[in-house]
């Protein structure tokens, strides 16, 4: 009789272990189907790694412009946020969270956003003193009035939430960024 149990907790053991190994195999195999997108996220993984914001900035636009099948911020319409990957944004934002520390990306953005007041009420109706409070909190406003692409520094200390920033320059104005952070919301990032 000990002998059986012996044998049968061995056989347990030895499943416990299989099991294990195939849930790894399952993890390997869903990390493989993002192997198609290392190149769509390697060059801003590189440019955020060596601290580079302002290049990392710019191609975290490219990675939006290319999924969306736009050449240019200007043909990239509202309605197409809409519709946006929630699963590249959070790419975009895992990264942007990873390499700077957690001090920027969109979900830093949203919180600031919504520590400011905002809701996905307030971002639906467009209200623009919700945005006014959100430039105010992450520094994208001086002394009552917007700052321009060119005054930002680019540095890690720069206030928490500020990057990216590039994207939220849009020809669609107040527009764009409101239905950018309703598509923030809805992706729960």
């Amino acid at each position: 009789m000990a002998q059986i149990l012996a044998r049968l907790e061995a056989i347990e053991a030895k499943l416990i272990y299989q099991e294990s190994l195939l849930e790894r195999v399952a993890h390997l195999e869903d990390m493989l189907l993002l192997v198609t997108d290392i190149n769509r996220y390697q060059k801003l993984q590189a440019f955020l790694e060596a601290g580079d914001l302002e290049a990392a900035d710019t191609e975290t636009v490219n990675v939006i412009l290319q999924e969306a099948g736009e050449s240019s911020r200007e043909n990239l319409t509202p309605d197409a946020v809409k519709r946006f990957p929630c699963s590249v944004l959070q790419v975009i934002d895992q990264l942007w969270l990873k390499y700077t520390g957690g001090r920027f990306g969109f979900s830093i953005q949203l919180r600031q956003y919504q520590e400011a007041g905002g809701t996905i009420d307030s971002a639906i109706a467009q209200d623009s003193e919700m945005l006014r409070r959100l430039g105010d909190q992450v520094g994208w406003r001086e002394n009552g009035a917007w700052k321009t692409l060119d005054q930002a520094r680019y540095l890690v200390e720069d206030p928490v939430g500020c990057y990216p920033v590039v994207w939220w320059d849009s020809p669609y104005g107040a527009k764009m960024v409101n239905f950018f952070l309703i598509r923030l919301f809805t992706c729960d990032l």
